[in-house]
């Protein structure tokens, strides 16, 4: 949960500029950018599910498969190659999915030839342009290969490469580093080159909200929950995570795909939720819906009908606690309807 705190301690710094909130909505990501932040997010945790749905909702919104590869490609300078080639792989059997399905995608543009000369000597001035000044240091000068490596390759024969423009590597960039663990100094470096080129404050809080609010749970995420598949529309994954019956507290941590959520039910003995990740929402029969963030709890009364689960753009985990086990039972419901859902998730 570090990464969270950090991102916190780099949100309180970005809301203290007086122009953020005063420029509103001027200042927002487009569709096709935000969806950017979950790609390259669950790609530098090699959360693969996630990955899987953020690809389809980027494709949906209208990124073409060229600027996909070309993120997924970029992507393995910060967070290796096993995930890179993880999610390539993702993504090259979700487009056959789609094309069974009769959907095309618009294949997008190919980069053209790199620039003349040295890949390590445009790539050195692609970095000083980056970063507003030639980069050097006590690392450097201790490994000399790395530096030749980042300004030979990363950005070089990456950033040299003209199908992505450098605005939004860097929105993808940011969004990695914010979702990976002990990474601090490099997500302010690149904060810092997101702003240089073109991504504003507004914009940078924006991305760390997102990741914020995607952050993936510390708990396990379990198995997918066929067992209790028919009372659930979409798929959710259960991970029991106690086991001694002598404690009397069952405890599990569930977590639903987006739009994902339980039928409408009741138990005997009342539950306690506390969401631990993503964006959900809880509501009682005849009462608003209540939005859930990570650390919220809801208490729930005996024999009350209720549902809850994952905001239609966002992943969703709670810790589900059964009270008075000894004593209860679940009644399963009717299932929540779309229009229900729809209006519940929009505040109605």
């Amino acid at each position: 949960m570090r990464g969270i705190a950090v991102i916190g301690m780099i949100l309180v710094l970005f809301c203290t500029i007086p122009s953020l909130e005063a420029k509103g909505n001027m200042n927002t990501l487009n569709e096709k950018e935000q969806k950017i932040v979950g790609i390259a997010l669950y790609t530098a945790r090699g959360e693969m599910p996630e990955l899987k749905q953020a690809l389809t909702e980027g494709l949906d919104a209208g990124l073409t498969i060229q600027e996909i590869k070309e993120i997924l490609v970029q992507l393995y300078a910060y967070c290796g190659f096993p995930r890179s080639l993880n999610a390539l792989g993702n993504l090259m059997e979700l487009l056959r999915e789609r094309e069974a399905k009769g959907i095309r995608d618009a294949a997008g543009k190919l980069p053209g030839p790199l620039p003349a000369g040295k890949s390590i000597d445009f790539g050195s001035a692609n970095q000083t342009r980056l970063c507003g000044g030639p980069v050097k240091g006590a690392l450097f000068e201790f490994a000399p290969a790395i530096d030749e490596y980042l300004k030979a390759h990363l950005f070089g024969d990456i950033f040299g490469r003209d199908n992505l423009d450098w605005r939004t590597r860097e929105i993808a960039t940011v969004a990695a580093l914010a979702g990976m663990e002990n990474v601090d100094s490099q997500l302010r470096s690149h904060i810092a080159i997101a702003e240089r080129n073109g991504v504003t404050p507004a914009q940078i809080a924006e991305i760390l909200n997102e990741v914020k609010s995607r952050f993936a749970t510390p708990f396990p995420r379990g198995k997918e929950n066929t067992a209790y598949a028919r009372y659930f529309s979409g798929k959710s994954y259960l991970a029991p995570l106690t086991s001694d019956k002598r404690l009397n507290v069952p405890v599990a941590n569930v977590t639903f795909e987006p739009g994902c959520r339980n039928n409408w039910h009741r138990h005997t003995g009342g539950q306690m939720l506390i969401a631990v990740g993503g964006v959900g929402y809880y509501q009682e029969r005849g009462k608003k819906a209540r939005k859930l963030l990570p650390g919220d709890l809801v208490e729930i009364p005996p024999d009350v009908d209720h549902w809850h689960g994952a905001a239609p753009d966002s992943w969703f985990a709670h810790l589900a606690i059964e009270c008075n086990p000894e004593k209860n039972r679940n009644t399963w419901l009717e299932p929540v309807s779309d229009a229900e859902y729809r209006d519940a998730t929009a505040g109605k």
